[in-house]
C-alpha cells in the first residue's frame, strides 16, 4: 500500500487516528511535527521564537521533497499548517492518498485548550485564533485532499476504518 497521509487542523485527531491505521494495517507511521522536532533537535514552539514560522514552513517543506524517496507504506500525519503552501499540497498528493480529517470548532477547542504546545494559538483569544485559522486553511486542506472524513463524537477505530475504506476507492 502507498502512504496515507492525515492532515486538517490541530486537534483534529491525525495522531490518534495515524497511530491507529499504523497498527491495524502494519505500516509505519510517522508524525512529521516529531521529525522535525528530532532533525532540529527542538521544539517546534523554540523553533517558532528563535527563527520564526517562514522557517518553519521551510522545513517542512524540505521534509516532504526528502519523504517523496525516502518514505513508502507509511501512515503520515502532517502538522496542521503544512498544507498551506502550494507546493507542499502538491507533494502530499504525490505521496499518497491525502486524507483530510474534520473537526467542528467546539470539538478542536476542548481538545487544544490546555495544550501550551502549538505555537499558531498564541496571542489572541483562543476561539477567535481558532476559527480564523480554520476559515483560513479550510479551502487549502480540500484542494490537497483527495478525500474527507468528519472525526466529531466518532472513536477513533471507526474513524481509522473508514480511512482505510475510503483510501480503497481511491486505488491505495
Amino acid at each position: 500500500m502507498q502512504n496515507l497521509i492525515l492532515i486538517g487542523f490541530m486537534g483534529a485527531g491525525k495522531t490518534s487516528v495515524g497511530n491507529c491505521l499504523a497498527c491495524e494495517t502494519g505500516m509505519d507511521f510517522l508524525d512529521t511535527d516529531e521529525r522535525i522536532v528530532a532533525e532540529q533537535g527542538m521544539e517546534i514552539s523554540a523553533i517558532f521564537e528563535k527563527y520564526g514560522e517562514p522557517y518553519f514552513r521551510d522545513l517542512e517543506t524540505d521534509l516532504l521533497e526528502r519523504m517523496q524517496t525516502d518514505t513508502e507504506n507509511s501512515v503520515i500525519s502532517v502538522g496542521g499548517g503544512m498544507p498551506m503552501r502550494e507546493r507542499n499540497r502538491e507533494l502530499l498528493r504525490s505521496l499518497g492518498c491525502v486524507v483530510y480529517l474534520v473537526a467542528s470548532k467546539k470539538t478542536i477547542l476542548g481538545r487544544v485548550q490546555n495544550d501550551g504546545t502549538r505555537p499558531m494559538l498564541n496571542g489572541e483569544d483562543l476561539e477567535k485564533r481558532v476559527e480564523r485559522l480554520m476559515r483560513e486553511r479550510e479551502a487549502l486542506y480540500r484542494e490537497a485532499a483527495h478525500f474527507r472524513l468528519q472525526t466529531d463524537e466518532r472513536s477513533i477505530p471507526e474513524v481509522a476504518r473508514e480511512v482505510l475504506s475510503e483510501a480503497r476507492k481511491f486505488g491505495y
